[in-house]
């Protein structure tokens, strides 16, 4: 046996891979390794770890670099070129629309394929359903037609039509935005919670209803899921818990004790964004003046006032949102069951810089949480919150013999967001090599053009 275990090495050392990622730390989430190898891949997948050096087609020196599973982005809004190019920089390997999700799904899928850098998907998405049914004049969230009344009995049922037909064609669960479409009452919500539980293992991601509200928001998704039996995962908690962020981890920490299926996630930053036409600024004009200061325009840098805010809104577009604070972003985000999700919009420095601000600011310079818990959040957690209904997701957010090669390679010395709300489309810093299906598409620190090596994630 022991003679085995020696020739092991020896065995990798002699074969040639297609790429040799050598001599980096290997931290790899499941298994807990933590330790200096190599990692040979041959086409899609890893296919040796070895302490020796192995030799490869091409040979990458990662001598000091950290070598993880690519990042699973559970919320990116963005989903085009540009904003794939900003999600590869920072790490990310896999993309995914799951709040809002889309309507119809097919053809949201079928935009995509063949022509992605990193690897994409959706939910059957509520908000996308109800705004084509109720003709509303909204472009990512709605405005008119799903805002401002309950939906009749023949609409629900086409609603309900819509977003079952985007869970037969592989919709990501269903997506629901409870916030943005405040007519749609408790009645029109069971339903399609009982309607998701006809395709098994599948989550809604959901937006829970009201920020002012939070324990009743969470336990009005926490019962639904109860009694439907259906997943739940809620988006962003602590930007819609605030200062109430310790209660919500405590309502979801007590929930899973007691048996539901429910996971949450959070993004490092302190500002929310959203369409300042949307409903989550329903009557804000009776807000004490010295509140709209709390709001930024990105176009123009400007904080609000009572009457930019009447005019901006009638407008519609992105404002930001400064209500959160730092104490309560590093509790949601050091939370041992709270996964790292970006919210993406390319408005918002949180779509491009995330996963380095995460390794950045809040490992490395604040020890807020350790490299290990960090990569864990960022690929391990989500791939586990999908890998139910999805068999894709089995393969992705490790780093073992027969995983997807979707790798992060970054110098965790220097690695920093650079993104800020008057430059949100600038690339993070330190990521060295992404590979996505083991194809690079960042390679010495640039990004890589003219390749397309990302698929659409579906359930299955």
């Amino acid at each position: 046996m022991r003679f085995l275990l020696l020739l092991v090495p020896t065995l990798l050392a002699a074969q040639t891979y297609d790429i040799v990622l050598q001599r980096g730390r290997v931290m790899d989430p499941e298994s807990g390794l933590d330790a200096v190898r190599s990692v040979g891949i041959n086409g899609k997948k890893v296919a040796a770890i070895s302490t020796a050096e192995l030799h490869g087609k091409v040979e990458v020196n990662a001598t000091g670099l950290v070598i993880a599973p690519g990042f699973i982005d559970l919320h990116q809004h963005s989903q085009t070129p540009e904003a794939y190019a900003l999600k590869a920089m920072d790490g990310v390997t896999t993309a995914l629309e799951l709040e809002v999700g889309a309507y119809p799904v097919s053809t949201w899928y079928a935009a995509r394929e063949g022509k992605s850098l990193i690897h994409f998907g959706a939910s059957s998405g509520h908000i996308p359903a109800r705004m084509f049914v109720m003709h509303d004049t909204g472009d990512l969230l709605p405005r008119d037609g799903a805002v401002n009344r309950p939906a009749t009995v023949e609409e629900r049922r086409a609603i309900e039509a819509a977003v079952e037909k985007g869970l037969d064609e592989g919709g990501l669960g269903m997506g629901m935005g409870l916030v943005y479409t405040p007519t749609a009452g408790s009645e029109e919500i069971l339903n399609l919670f009982y309607l998701a539980a006809g395709f098994p293992r599948r989550p809604v991601f959901v937006h829970i209803r009201d920020d002012k509200n939070i324990v009743g928001s969470l336990q009005e998704v926490m019962a639904d899921a109860l009694v439907s039996g259906v997943p739940l995962h809620i988006v962003h908690l602590n930007s819609v818990a605030t200062d109430k962020t310790a209660e919500a981890l405590r309502m979801v920490d007590g929930a899973r004790a007691h048996g539901l299926d429910v996971t949450a996630e959070a993004y490092p930053y302190t500002a929310g964004m959203t369409d300042i036409a949307s409903a989550v600024y329903a009557n804000w004009e009776t807000q004490p003046a010295d509140f709209f200061a709390h709001l930024l325009w990105p176009p123009t840098g400007e904080r609000l006032t009572r009457e930019s805010f009447a005019r901006y809104r009638q407008q519609g577009g992105m404002v930001a949102q400064f209500r959160n604070t730092e104490e309560m972003v590093r509790l949601a985000i050091s939370h041992p069951g709270v996964m790292i999700a970006t919210d993406g919009i390319l408005e918002h420095p949180r779509s491009a810089g995330s996963y380095a601000r995460l390794l950045g600011k809040y490992v490395r310079e604040d020890k807020a949480l350790t490299l290990m818990d960090a990569i864990r959040k960022s690929s391990l957690l989500p791939a586990q919150r999908l890998e139910t209904m999805s068999t894709q997701m089995k393969q992705k957010g490790r780093i073992q013999v027969g995983s997807d090669a979707d790798i992060s390679v970054f110098d965790a010395a220097r690695v920093i967001d650079k993104s800020t709300f008057e430059n949100p489309k600038q690339y993070s810093e330190g990521f060295r090599y992404v590979l996505v299906e083991g194809t690079f598409v960042v390679r010495d620190g640039r990004l890589q053009t003219g390749v397309t090596p990302g698929q659409g994630i579906r359930a299955q």
